[in-house]
């Protein structure tokens, strides 16, 4: 009889989940192109909107087919606090940040949102907060207050720009620590959909503005809407969902990581787009900064108590 490595189903796990997590990377980039493109015609909270409705008829259908129906009461606090920071509250600031400056510069600072991760990350979850944690931390805001001086000189509108970008990493970071509990209470289709579901109600109070401006928008930008929708929001937040549940908030943030690199190739083949060379400088200090936040974990041998076995470390992506 043949036998099966145990290793096996635990090696397929790791490859599900790192294939998700990239799924997620390369959609996410061509999401800060769209944004930019539909942004011309769409206000930001109208644009919110229009993507929100579009991933929620996505996500439910998606959940009544797979019969998967409500999650648990203890799950949705997570789902509420993810709704309105990221589903809502990040989406209309991005789109607001993304009016102000580039493509490729907004998805730079608003990849500083994985120290934030970790940040809150050791405050609400017990995750450990080393050292070079707040030193990153400080060399990524100086990368991110680099790019805002390198834009400035067209006016105070991309100093807004970067500010509002920040604004979205922030509630990135938020939605994030707060989803990764209800991932261990709920599927990752639930708390996606119901995220959705949230921040489509509390972005509502653009519906006037989605229906006016849908009238005169051409059929390109409200395309762009529909594709936010469908796949940088209902299948890449699945798929990240579906990651962050098998690894940690921290370690998944790190894959956004190789989002800003595709999101300059893409607005450039795309858009035109190429951030000048300060602006690359100031995004080389926020990864610098992920670096150094990142490197004592690289670097140290795992403590092991004589006698016992070394803890294997949980992260799969």
């Amino acid at each position: 009889m043949m036998n099966v490595s145990p290793a096996h189903p635990a090696r397929r796990a790791r490859l599900l989940a790192t294939g998700a997590a990239a799924v997620t990377v390369v959609l996410w980039a061509s999401a800060f192109v769209s944004i930019r493109s539909a942004g011309g015609a769409y206000s930001p909270g109208a644009l919110a909107l229009g993507r929100l409705l579009a991933g929620s008829l996505v996500l439910v259908a998606m959940l009544v087919v797979r019969r998967e129906g409500l999650p648990p009461r203890s799950a949705w606090r997570g789902i509420a606090i993810s709704g309105v920071l990221w589903f809502g509250f990040y989406s209309v600031a991005l789109n607001w940040g993304e009016q102000q400056v580039d493509a490729g510069t907004a998805a730079l600072v608003v990849n500083i949102g994985p120290i934030l991760i970790a940040l809150l990350g050791a405050r609400l979850l017990g995750d450990p907060m080393p050292p070079r944690l707040l030193a990153g931390m400080a060399v990524s805001f100086a990368g991110a207050v680099t790019v805002g001086l390198s834009m400035s000189s067209g006016g105070g509108s991309s100093v807004l720009g970067v500010v509002l970008c920040l604004l979205a990493a922030v509630g990135y970071a938020g939605g994030v620590v707060a989803q990764k509990p209800a991932l261990g209470r709920a599927s990752a289709l639930q708390v996606t959909t119901f995220g959705c579901l949230v921040g489509a109600v509390l972005c509502l109070p653009f519906a006037g503005q989605l229906v006016h401006e849908a009238a005169d928008a051409p059929v390109s930008a409200t395309l762009n809407m529909v594709y936010l929708g469908v796949f940088p929001l209902a299948l890449a937040f699945t798929t990240w969902a579906y990651a962050l549940a098998r690894t940690t908030a921290s370690r998944m943030g790190a894959t956004t990581y190789a989002v800003p690199a595709l999101v300059v190739l893409m607005s450039w083949l795309a858009l035109g787009e190429v951030p000048g060379l300060l602006t690359l400088a100031g995004g080389a200090l926020c990864l610098a900064g992920v670096a150094v936040s990142r490197s004592r974990a690289r670097a140290a041998a795992p403590e092991t108590i004589p006698g016992s076995q070394p803890e294997r470390a949980p992260d799969s992506v």
